[in-house]
């Protein structure tokens, strides 16, 4: 541990920081190797004081439910900070804006907002992350974006600082988000509208039967693989590619959305990494279609 943080600040640290452990245990496809450490904090003041003592010269990487993200078989050098669970807080500042900490899940943001009279923020209840990951990369789904809904977010610098930014310092777009250098999200403030609890609570209702409908919940998956294109959908041109069930390894597009890829038996990284490019080969191929991934591929290969 002296290796990581400072020797000064281990005592102080009310977090677990874990070596050598298994990342697949933290992804929604359930695959990937270990990272030289994880730690998960306590909570915000905690990440802080960990990141003051944290050596500069170490990599971070930063995992909420691990949704949108296929690790390597290799693992991650470094130190990966799992917000899940520990960056849990959700609070209403005012009748027009609510706080949410980045370890908590869109799909709670959602329904919690509904619950309480506001409306808005259903479409995230379809999104199978966190509201950190929602941030990095403006998620959305069901005619919903992120980003449209935030008032102003909380980023923490490698030296633990927190700051509060407004929307003017970030570059918004299609599945992407710039944001400074070394610095990651720790909470969005949203916009709130006043609702109907019980036609919101059902528009959620409505929305999860629809996804469950057209998309495999329930298996081990990551969400959508690809962006649309402009004027089109991925998973549109990727079952008239005829690959629907295309098997590689143990992975398998799904029979239900061909934007999705599932872990069905026991699948490596590796797996689903080679058939997102087989996938993404034969579809411009036949169609000159260049699709872009919107999974985050990270890590050591073997």
């Amino acid at each position: 541990m002296s290796n990581i943080i400072s020797s000064e600040l281990t005592g102080k640290l009310r977090g677990k920081l874990l070596p050598n452990e298994r990342l697949a245990n933290y992804t929604s496809w359930r695959t990937g190797g270990p990272a030289d450490y994880i730690f998960i904090p306590a909570d915000l003041d905690d990440l802080s004081t960990f990141l003051k003592g944290f050596s500069s010269t170490i990599p971070l990487t930063w995992l909420g439910l691990g949704s949108n993200t296929l690790v390597r078989d290799g693992g991650i050098d470094g130190v990966v900070i799992i917000t899940q669970g520990a960056l849990s807080k959700l609070e209403y500042i005012n009748p027009q804006e609510v706080r949410a900490e980045a370890g908590v899940a869109s799909a709670q943001l959602a329904r919690s907002t509904a619950r309480t009279g506001f409306s808005g923020l259903e479409f995230m209840a379809g999104i199978p992350g966190t509201v950190g990951g929602a941030l990095a990369m403006n998620a959305g789904c069901f005619g919903g974006e992120t980003w449209r809904f935030v008032r102003q977010v909380e980023t923490i610098n490698r030296f633990g600082e927190i700051k509060v930014r407004p929307l003017l310092d970030f570059e918004i777009g299609y599945r992407h988000v710039s944001r400074p250098v070394d610095e990651w999200f720790v909470a969005g403030h949203f916009s709130l509208q006043a609702g109907d609890k019980e036609a919101s609570l059902n528009n959620i209702r409505a929305l999860l039967e629809k996804r469950n409908n057209t998309q495999p919940t329930g298996t081990a998956n990551c969400g959508s693989v690809f962006r649309n294109p402009a004027d089109n959908f991925a998973g549109k041109l990727i079952q008239e590619c005829g690959l629907k069930g295309q098997y590689l390894g143990g992975a398998c597009v799904s029979e239900k959305h061909a934007n999705f890829i599932i872990n069905d038996k026991d699948a490596t990284s590796a797996d689903i990494e080679n058939l997102i490019t087989k996938v993404r080969t034969i579809v411009e191929e036949k169609t000159g279609v260049r699709l872009i991934p919107e999974v985050c591929i990270i890590g050591r290969s073997i």
